[in-house]
């Protein structure tokens, strides 16, 4: 079957299929053995795209840029200095930059901005991050996972900390459509909604995939393929948090001893930033007040020979060119 993306949005992976989704991850890896290759892709000389970060960046930002620029397309970057949302609607903004650009991406708050920014543009919008969902993320990551193991199907992924947002939306759904047995192992409070259980649920069925979700890590971890963790506090949220996140979610931090526990081949991933020591200022800051020196990944598994985040973050740039390339 062809598949053909030209102009459709990149909003939620909710929206694509199992065969879109790995067309996006066979076109990515065709995009990266080119890369380094040195060979030129850039068949979009002529078109520009806008990016709207509402939420600072580093992973993807760069991955924009460098997946524009390798495309032949002209970015400009909006952040603090744009009028969005502020002196003008998100509708507004959003038919203006569409009479100007080919291609929108944002990275910010509520997905009913970027669903906006869908509906109103007329041309593709790419969601960079949102509160709900992340992705951009998931290609990265299911290329990564594919990378290693060798395939994704029937591979088992046990995601540790908070469940309820971006990247455990996100890689509930991703595992579903795509046949991964996802497991969310965390305090219940932080279990993902119902309703998207439910969505997972019917994806599953298609698939062959499961979703599992306990605060028992001996049963969680038990022949895991991937191990998988994200910061306790999303970006956005206030600091008073941190105490209820640190008490809730040390128990569920991921150790060698969990490590161990998972298949000898597992591997570690995390989105990053990680603060798995204190070389960052929030670190020192949450070691001052709380005298913990890592938090959700300790600095030995972090930097072990199993973790592959530094791969995962290279991805980013891969899966988003061949997202841009796909829709634009």
């Amino acid at each position: 079957m062809k598949i053909n993306l030209k102009g459709r949005n990149f909003l939620t992976l909710k929206d694509f299929t199992p065969e879109e989704i790995t067309y996006l991850l066979d076109l990515a890896q065709d995009f990266k053995n080119k890369k380094k290759k040195h060979v030129k892709v850039d068949k979009h000389r002529g078109k520009n795209i806008a990016l709207i970060f509402e939420k600072t960046s580093t992973r993807t930002r760069c991955s924009f840029e460098v997946a524009a620029h390798d495309l032949g397309i002209m970015t400009t970057y909006l952040a603090e200095g744009s009028q969005i949302g502020k002196k003008e609607s998100i509708a507004d903004t959003a038919r203006v930059l569409g009479r100007m650009y080919d291609g929108i991406e944002y990275r910010g708050f509520e997905q009913k901005i970027v669903e906006d920014l869908a509906k109103y543009s007329g041309v593709p919008v790419w969601n960079g991050l949102t509160n709900e969902y992340h992705p951009t993320q998931m290609l990265a990551d299911m290329l990564t996972i594919r990378e290693h193991l060798g395939s994704l199907k029937g591979k088992k992924l046990v995601y540790f900390g908070d469940a309820r947002y971006n990247i455990g939306n996100s890689l509930c759904i991703v595992c579903s459509k795509l046949g991964l047995n996802f497991t969310a192992c965390t305090n219940k409070k932080y279990f993902p909604a119902q309703s998207l259980v439910d969505e997972c649920a019917v994806w599953n069925k298609e698939s062959g995939g499961s979703t599992t979700f306990t605060e028992d890590i001996e049963s969680a971890v038990k022949d895991a393929d991937i191990i998988y963790t994200d910061v306790w506090v999303s970006m956005g949220e206030p600091d008073e948090v941190w105490a209820e996140r640190i008490k809730d979610l040390k128990p569920y931090q991921v150790t060698s001893d969990v490590m161990k526990k998972a298949k000898p081949t597992a591997i570690f991933m995390h989105d990053l930033p990680s603060f798995h020591n204190l070389d960052t200022t929030i670190g020192k800051e949450i070691s001052k007040k709380f005298g913990i020196t890592e938090m959700e990944v300790t600095d030995e598994v972090f930097e072990s020979s199993q973790s592959v985040v530094f791969d995962e973050a290279e991805n980013r740039m891969h899966t988003i060119k061949a997202v841009i390339a796909a829709t634009i």
